[in-house]
């Protein structure tokens, strides 16, 4: 067998209130995708950063090829050969592909200047490595999604990395984005580069990976060939129980209209979008990245406002320009990525439960805190989410309770219409469960939900009805009876319903 490169040995770490880590155990080989796996809140993280130098251990060791590193900083991670692909990437917008890979580490000439030419030549034979043709002097901030994981890729491997981290890479692409960066990381694996990979995807574990390492509350659960388990083992080991894989569908009992959209464009974005949303109904948006979904979900919430169309609202026509104008309608928005648009992480859970109506809390300017505590402890408890009180911070609670926050947060706006964009994006399966039998509580309460999802499995699983956009237009629409994962892909290709 060959010997692991890097170990990381009795590693603990604690925070105020919180031990994060206890006791853990991990290594990994040359050549190796080892994935890290474990719920929201389960220490992975923590690993993650004490392992690229952002945290310090409280105890325990760390060792490359059999000598003990002390890991100090960033920099010193780099300089051992560590270096992370981070599921938020830390890419500049206005730069070039090629000023992104080496940023900090530009080749100069002989007077000290920048050396372009050399620059491009460089980045050029990094991404050809990769097998991928993109042009080193784009703009980053003009490239696809998919195209900047490859250039945050492109950034670790000229490094020449002997170790990456991978954090959720896939978690915003479509499934063919998600094959060609698989190929990609198989492609660094078979050059003996050792690869920590985490995921919530379960199919990218049985798919990709050679070895699995569990964590649980902060401490190590097993580590195991993946060859060698089943999925049911694999979640046994993750949540300590066992997960219906669906829930069954529920019975749908659709109530009136309460959002119709008719010839909704945007130039560019949005083209002639008409649909009908119904009281208690989950109505399902699909498509790959770019149709359109998001521009939507903005246009409705008043942050992007269309040039021609209408939207009413209970049959009456309402003028939605701005949020706060969504809001006295009646719409509440859950968008895509809760840390930077849905919370206020250095913000007190309550605090976040009552931004979006301080007003109600208020008089003559004044908050009154014993009002907007007893909201959110009912929040809390409603939701059960699990924080050790309302006062915690939100940066300190797992992503599958972050997000119960930020829908709490707006049903304490008590919406008729909730919108919420990629509800599961970065949640552990145990919270994914959670937070699907939460949206099929709600609309079997009378809300009326529009959910916009990349899981096909849960466009699937959860929808009464799906529409499906391609290019900014609506494709087709399909019932919970008829959907099927082809007929989706096949509107989102905008081939029409050819299977």
């Amino acid at each position: 067998m060959t010997a692991p490169q890097l170990q990381l040995i009795g590693i603990s770490k604690g925070f105020p209130g919180v031990q994060a880590l206890s006791d853990v155990q991990f290594d990994l080989k040359a050549g190796e995708i080892h994935a890290l796996m474990g719920e929201n809140g389960a220490g992975k993280s923590t690993l993650i950063k004490i392992l690229c130098g952002a945290q310090p251990p409280d105890s325990g060791q760390i060792l490359i090829d059999g000598a003990a590193v002390s890991i100090g900083s960033p920099v010193v991670a780099g300089n051992l050969g560590i270096s992370p692909v981070h599921q938020e990437l830390s890419l500049e917008p206005y730069l070039t592909i090629a000023e992104n890979i080496f940023l900090g580490r530009q080749p100069v000439n002989r007077l000290g200047f920048i050396d372009r030419r050399q620059m491009l030549t460089a980045a050029r034979e990094v991404l050809g490595e990769l097998g991928v043709d993109l042009d080193p002097s784009a703009i980053v901030g003009r490239l696809s999604i998919a195209e900047r994981q490859v250039v945050a890729i492109a950034r670790a491997v000229s490094t020449r990395a002997r170790f990456m981290i991978f954090d959720e890479p896939t978690s915003s692409l479509t499934r063919r984005e998600s094959d060609l960066l698989l190929q990609m990381i198989r492609r660094l694996r078979d050059q003996g580069v050792g690869i920590i990979y985490i995921s919530h995807r379960m199919e990218e574990i049985f798919e990709l990976c050679d070895r699995v390492t569990v964590l649980r509350d902060g401490k190590f659960v097993a580590t195991r060939d993946v060859a060698s388990i089943t999925l049911d083992d694999l979640v046994r080991m993750i949540v300590g129980r066992s997960i219906a894989a669906a829930a069954p569908r529920r019975q749908t009992k659709t109530g009136d209209v309460v959002l119709e959209v008719r010839g909704l464009s945007k130039r560019g974005l949005l083209k002639d979008i008409s649909f009908d949303l119904h009281r208690g109904e989950i109505l399902g948006l699909s498509g790959l990245v770019g149709a359109g979904r998001t521009e939507l979900a903005r246009a409705l919430f008043g942050d992007l406002v269309p040039e021609r169309g209408e939207i009413r609202i209970n049959g009456e026509r309402v003028d939605i320009r701005t949020p706060r104008q969504a809001i006295a309608a009646g719409i509440g928005l859950v968008p895509e990525d809760r840390k930077e648009e849905g919370l206020v992480l250095a913000q007190s859970v309550m605090a976040n439960i009552g931004m979006p109506q301080l007003n109600l809390f208020s008089r003559l300017g004044v908050i009154s805190a014993r009002r907007e505590r007893n909201l959110a402890e009912r929040y809390v408890q409603d939701l059960a989410i699990r924080t050790p009180s309302v006062d915690q911070n939100a940066m300190y609670l797992s992503g599958g309770n972050q997000q119960r926050v930020v829908i709490a947060k707006w049903l304490a706006t008590k919406p008729k219409i909730l919108i919420v964009d990629e509800p599961t994006r970065g949640v552990d399966i145990g919270a994914k469960a959670e937070l699907h039998a939460l949206l099929r509580d709600l609309a079997a309460d009378g809300m009326a939900i529009l959910m916009i999802s990349s899981d096909m499995p849960e466009v699937l699983a959860v929808s009464d009805r799906i529409l499906v956009m391609h290019q900014g237009s609506l494709a087709g629409e399909l019932s919970a009876e008829n959907a099927t994962q082809e007929a989706v892909m096949s509107f989102a290709m905008g081939l029409g319903a050819r299977v």
